[in-house]
């Protein structure tokens, strides 16, 4: 008699584990490859935020911000992620978006003199907004009008992306005056007064990029971990791993959030002022630039890492696409309540792809990291970049490979496709890459002729583009 096949435990039945190849130690090890391939966030958007107030002289307001946008960046972190693993069950995780942090910080607050609190309130309606057209199903066909040529080259422009973040992040490519940017001086060595930190941090990249390349090489599972492990260790020796720095006081932490950025948005003075029309028009000129950036941010990075992780459907589409932009638009209002700037899906998950991960399993793991980081934020924080900076590198390598999908003996399709791939690291933005592919591709096929293979809406929003490039000002 045969022995009756035994029932799959609820995380399997519920994440499906077994339809996409997968299994709970590769979830778990994807998870935390991701969480720490994003921790960085963590030390850099409370800088970011409250960096300011420190230009302006507060240092008390600046110190309290950077302690309550920590808080709020973990909390934010877990509620977005925690949504896309639960509800649309992928692979994703969720945190405040660099690029978009900037723009709240330096031209919102610094440049336009809104208050933090006020800043607040235009991240919390451009979440709102999203919350209403991705309800309405408008978010889902904007992604259905991109056409092919863009979505093809979305994943290799995320993949120079992410590889441009590494390498600046690991100093092997600095600033250059004369050429923008040019490869760390390794001969600094032999000047005995120079300044070795960034060769040091390039160091310790390669070495850890070296050991991501030979495990992958020899298919051990986890090399994109045990790569970042292994260049946190060498950094020690080096002075890059900072580990004297080990501080477990939470509690200043929490209190400062809870004064200054817990549920802390100022709604009147956002509107207040002699002029209320300018006012009005001020504040949804930003609205709507946070949430074309962010919008795009998060469309590309979803087409991408679907595309990476073989997360599509018969018809090129993302599985769970509505439930994944619905995430993606409850948190960033989330995180705006919890004292932090726009949290969307971040381009980091990919490695967490790149090392299995399948399901919402993996971003179970990273949403539950994210939570215990307010208490051992500091073990995360000796995570130096310089290593997890090759992490990066080394998933651009894997996403580059998409390219040979694109089609270039059409040029009405390859310009398209190249401009939404160039633009995507030279610009530093995801969202750049996708308005400028789309743009070029209206523009070439009506000027060839092709105007039928444009569809309307794809029209509408390059239109948008275009008119939020000549009038708005981002950053």
């Amino acid at each position: 008699m045969s022995k009756p096949t035994e029932r799959p435990g609820f995380i399997e039945r519920y994440f499906e584990l077994q339809k996409y190849g997968t299994n709970v130690r590769t979830e778990i090890l994807a998870g935390v490859t991701t969480f720490i391939s994003i921790a960085y966030i963590l030390i850099l958007n409370p800088q970011i935020l409250a960096d300011p107030f420190m230009i302006m002289g507060d240092t008390a307001l600046a110190g309290q911000i950077s302690n309550g946008v920590f808080i709020g960046t973990c909390i934010g972190a877990f509620i977005g992620t925690i949504l896309v693993a639960l509800y649309a069950r992928l692979p994703f995780a969720q945190a405040p978006g660099m690029g978009l942090n900037a723009f709240f910080a330096y031209t919102v607050v610094l440049a336009m003199g809104y208050s933090y609190s006020q800043a607040l309130v235009v991240v919390f309606i451009s979440g709102i907004l999203f919350i209403v057209i991705t309800a309405v199903g408008l978010r889902e066909a904007i992604i259905r009008s991109i056409p092919q040529a863009v979505k093809t080259a979305i994943t290799p422009g995320i993949g120079l992306f992410i590889t441009i973040i590494g390498l600046k992040n690991s100093g092997l490519v600095v600033g250059n005056s004369a050429t923008l940017v040019s490869m760390v001086d390794f001969a600094q060595w032999q000047n005995p007064d120079a300044d070795l930190t960034a060769v040091k941090g390039a160091l310790v990249a390669i070495i850890g990029l070296l050991v991501m390349g030979v495990l992958h090489a020899r298919k051990v599972k986890g090399s994109i971990l045990i790569g970042i492990v292994v260049a946190t260790l060498a950094g020690i020796p080096l002075g890059v791993t900072q580990v004297g720095n080990l501080s477990f006081d939470i509690g200043s932490k929490f209190s400062d959030f809870m004064e200054v950025s817990f549920f802390h948005l100022d709604f009147a003075g956002l509107f207040a002022g002699e002029n209320l029309l300018h006012s009005l028009f001020t504040v949804t000129m930003l609205v709507i630039s946070f949430s074309l950036v962010n919008m795009f941010d998060s469309i590309g990075t979803l087409l991408g890492a679907a595309k990476q992780s073989g997360m599509m459907d018969e018809n090129g589409e993302v599985i769970h696409m509505k439930q994944a932009l619905m995430s993606d638009a409850i948190s960033t209002a989330a995180g705006a309540l919890v004292g932090t700037s726009t949290v969307t899906t971040v381009v980091e998950s990919s490695a967490g792809i790149a090392e299995g991960g399948r399901t919402g399993l993996t971003s179970v793991v990273t949403a539950g990291l994210f939570l215990l980081s307010i208490i051992f934020a500091p073990v995360v924080g000796i995570v130096p970049g310089a290593a997890t900076a090759p992490a990066l590198i080394f998933v651009g390598i894997l996403m580059l490979s998409n390219i040979r999908d694109v089609d270039f003996s059409d040029m009405t399709e390859a310009l398209p496709a190249f401009c939404t791939i160039v633009f995507m690291p030279f610009t530093y933005s995801i969202a750049n890459g996708v308005a400028v592919g789309l743009i070029m591709f209206c523009l070439i096929k009506l000027f060839t002729g092709k105007a039928r293979e444009i569809q309307p809406l794809a029209a509408v929003v390059s239109l948008i583009f275009i008119l939020r490039y000549a009038f708005m000002t981002l950053g």
